[in-house]
């Protein structure tokens, strides 16, 4: 596999955001699901709707979400809703909580060590491409979350989280925190569930992750740790795979004080242990060309 190619800038501006996705040159068909993550309700890091507004409003996308598999304000549809009325996404675009209603769409993951199957919003099959909008930070169980978490934990429903986390033993979030996988099973979960996605898109798909409010916690968790590095900037690629590894070599890269208690979480969530696997399945590749496109 050649090397993929991944854009970045140091500008991270509601303008930048859109002008990393034209730089990809890909036009994304018919009707465009835009996946983001909503914040949890008392979370302060999440991206703000108006910060992603000129992209979405430019692919004239929908934005996306599913429901969480654990307790706080978005694990039902009824509670999630309002909590996107709250956060402003409803106010500023069309949403769609892809599993409002089952049931799930179930995705085959056929070269899965660990998956053979992974359950999605049902409403994913109302759309032709999917933009992945990702706030790149770390992660209290995966380590850090970028493009694969979005695809994974992100477009999963609610069984289908417990299904990942518990590494296919139960879609039931009443019992899952009792069956959770070991943490190496749990990340070659995600990067299998990720690669569903994928396939299911057919190469339809763009990947943005911005490395703003960079927290060891995830917009997830309704407290959260306040950043613990400067903001770093915004990256775009064709390919996930490349796009989390370029992330994660910024801030291997960087001289921020921070850096150490970030790399920290990821290390000791083995956190990395995603992208290897999802490399090894073929469906994005490690290797990239990093382009600044800083003048």
């Amino acid at each position: 596999m050649e090397r993929a190619k991944v854009y970045f800038t140091r500008t991270l501006t509601p303008e930048s955001v859109l002008e990393m996705y034209r730089v990809l040159e890909k036009e994304l068909p018919g009707k465009v699901a835009v996946k983001v993550h909503s914040g949890e309700k008392g979370n302060q890091n999440y991206l703000r709707p108006e910060f992603l507004r000129p992209v979405i409003e430019a692919v004239q996308g929908t934005v996306v979400e599913c429901n969480t598999a654990y307790e706080g304000e978005r694990n039902t549809t009824e509670k999630h809703r309002k909590l996107i009325e709250y956060h402003g996404w409803s106010r500023c675009f069309k949403v769609d909580l892809l599993d409002a209603e089952g049931p799930d769409k179930v995705l085959p993951v056929p070269e899965g060590k660990v998956l053979k199957e992974n359950w999605v919003g049902r409403n994913i099959e109302e759309y032709d491409s999917m933009l992945v909008l990702s706030h790149f930070k770390g992660h209290p169980m995966g380590g850090y979350g970028g493009a694969l978490k979005q695809l994974s934990i992100g477009c999963a429903s609610s069984g289908g989280k417990a299904y990942i986390h518990s590494g296919g033993y139960t879609t039931d979030q009443a019992v899952v925190w009792e069956h959770v996988a070991p943490q190496d099973a749990f990340c070659e979960a995600m990067a299998e569930s990720a690669g569903s996605v994928v396939a299911y898109f057919g190469g339809n798909m763009a990947f943005i992750n911005m490395m703003c409010n960079l927290s060891v916690d995830c917009d997830c968790c309704a407290v959260a740790e306040d950043p613990c590095m400067k903001d770093i900037g915004i990256l775009s690629s064709l390919d996930p795979v490349a796009l989390d590894q370029a992330c994660i070599d910024l801030i291997l890269q960087s001289d921020d004080p921070g850096r150490g208690h970030f790399l920290e979480r990821v290390k000791s969530r083995n956190g990395t242990h995603t992208i290897d696997a999802a490399a090894a399945l073929g469906f994005g590749t490690k290797e990239y060309e990093l382009i600044c496109i800083d003048r």
